[in-house]
């Protein structure tokens, strides 16, 4: 089989497994990224996210993470809910409102991978969901999937933005796609709505201010300076996203799988601000809630309350 069939027979599978949209790139130094991921990293934007800074030729390069790899498939999975809390609650981020991402994005990843060595023949690769050294936006963006927006989050004209990103880093050759325009244009709403003002410029988000750094990933007390800043947000933030004009064109997903927990949806701020550990394992069993654990979503309540 040639390199054009190989990639259409994947492309068409990457599709029958759910993925919203498939994008292939070489597997090569990412060369525009290299001294932007250093100045951020330099400017500790990355505040106590040490893991960022391990492993910096890995992020860089496929090639030291998967041996001989030629090619970076990208993909990218809806999560776009059909319905959200009511507006008398503290509030999670879309994305974590059903079973974590992680589990359900890698089995449609191994069965990918299972596919085209079933197909194609001896193919060595590896399946990256977020948590291994890979710059998953630049990939996408390289792989012509939707450009970067000022939010730093990846943009399609055709969805918005609520959707995972993934990667199957492989040793075969495929037909690579090219990278889409920038269609932000003058638009300043994410940068202008951001209430704790994390995009300090265009395309750069300081991590150390965002609220969602807060919120999932500071273990220590939140910084009293942001007092009032979160707008009730819990765990997670999307306002970059929801004011986000190109989001008026997000659809519903369609994986049973990221449906939230019915009580989930219709908690109150006592009810959340009365949460015992019993209940919170139960609403989030297999959810990215529980990253945060009882304690840290306490300690976030706690601090909107105050």
């Amino acid at each position: 089989m040639n390199i054009q069939s190989n990639t259409a027979l994947i492309k068409n599978e990457a599709r029958r497994l759910g993925f919203l949209s498939c994008g292939i790139s070489k597997a090569e130094f990412l060369e525009e990224e290299a001294p932007r991921l250093e100045k951020w990293l330099n400017q500790n934007m990355h505040g106590e996210m040490h893991y960022m800074e391990n492993h910096f030729d890995k992020r860089l390069d496929p090639t030291k993470l998967v041996e001989g790899s030629k090619s970076v498939i990208s993909l990218l999975l809806n999560y776009y809910p059909s319905e959200t809390q009511n507006n008398e609650s503290y509030k999670i981020s879309k994305y974590a409102y059903g079973t974590d991402y992680h589990f359900v994005i890698k089995d449609k990843l191994k069965s990918l991978l299972n596919f085209i060595q079933e197909e194609i023949g001896e193919v060595h690769g590896r399946a990256f969901v977020d948590s291994a050294p890979v710059l998953d936006k630049a990939w996408a963006a390289k792989s012509g999937l939707g450009w970067m927006g000022k939010h730093s989050n990846l943009l399609t004209q055709q969805i918005g933005s609520f959707y995972f990103i993934a990667e199957l880093i492989v040793d075969l050759q495929l037909e690579y796609d090219t990278p889409v325009s920038d269609h932000c244009g003058t638009c300043t709403a994410c940068i202008d709505a951001c209430p704790t003002e994390a995009i300090v410029e265009p395309y750069v988000v300081d991590g150390s201010k965002c609220i969602s750094y807060f919120t999932i990933e500071l273990k220590n007390e939140i910084p009293n300076e942001f007092k009032g800043k979160f707008d009730d947000w819990m765990f997670g933030c999307d306002i970059c996203q929801d004011v986000c004009p190109w989001n008026r064109f997000s659809k519903t997903h369609n994986e049973p799988l990221f449906d939230p927990n019915p009580e989930l949806l219709s908690m109150t701020k006592k009810d959340w601000e009365e949460i015992t550990e019993d209940v919170f394992k139960r609403i989030f069993k297999k959810s990215p809630v529980k990253r945060t654990k009882y304690t840290g979503l306490k300690r976030n309540i706690k601090f909107l309350k105050s």
